[in-house]
């Protein structure tokens, strides 16, 4: 089985680009969602969190959860304590990600996609046959997650700097896929990327 990375700087388009590698049939960890999971009520990641960030806690009928917003201001702009909170969380969610890749196998997939937003940033690529870049301009980049909610320039700028420049993430991928060209520019790429990695 091939493992491919698909990674790109916020707003650049993974989430239709992942939807795309599913509908053709292979399987995607969405390490995003895992996140989700981990902070939502019940996850594995309540506990360690709040114990490391009081009161970023909140009750649900389905148990504990973290308060996102809450836990975000916490973080944001404080470099040591996102180190903190990705101490953390990264390796449950590599935990997760095992789990994912071995019922891809046991499946017998010929192709397992990981969506990881920054796996160039956390040496991800290390794990993976082959890495696909969203790319778009940054014009659209910035319209996309600028109508966001909670988003502004600051809190843009503030991600944008802990991810590596677009560029240079252009120049290591195998795979690009532009997603400011329309729709089928981007289905047409990601077609012709499961082909090459798929067909013998």
């Amino acid at each position: 089985m091939l493992v491919l990375g698909l990674t790109g700087s916020i707003g650049m388009g993974k989430t239709l680009a992942a939807r795309a590698f599913r509908r053709l049939g292979a399987p995607v960890f969405d390490a995003d969602a895992e996140v989700h999971r981990l902070l939502g009520p019940g996850g594995r990641g309540v506990g360690p969190v709040l114990a490391a960030f009081p009161g970023v806690g909140r009750d649900t009928p389905r148990g504990r959860a973290i308060d996102r917003p809450a836990l975000g201001r916490q973080v944001f702009g404080d470099p040591a304590a996102l180190r903190r909170l990705e101490g953390i969380l990264h390796p449950l969610v590599r935990q997760a990600e095992r789990r994912f890749l071995d019922a891809a196998r046991r499946r017998r997939r010929p192709l397992a996609v990981l969506d990881i937003p920054l796996l160039y940033e956390t040496r991800g690529e290390d794990r993976c046959d082959a890495v696909a870049v969203v790319d778009a301009p940054l014009f659209v980049q910035r319209a996309r997650v600028l109508r966001r909610p909670g988003m502004t320039p600051e809190r843009l700028a503030d991600v944008m700097a802990r991810q590596m420049p677009s560029a240079e993430k252009r120049r290591r991928a195998d795979f690009v896929i532009p997603t400011g060209l329309g729709r089928h520019v981007s289905w047409r790429a990601i077609r012709r990327i499961v082909r090459e990695l798929t067909e013998p």
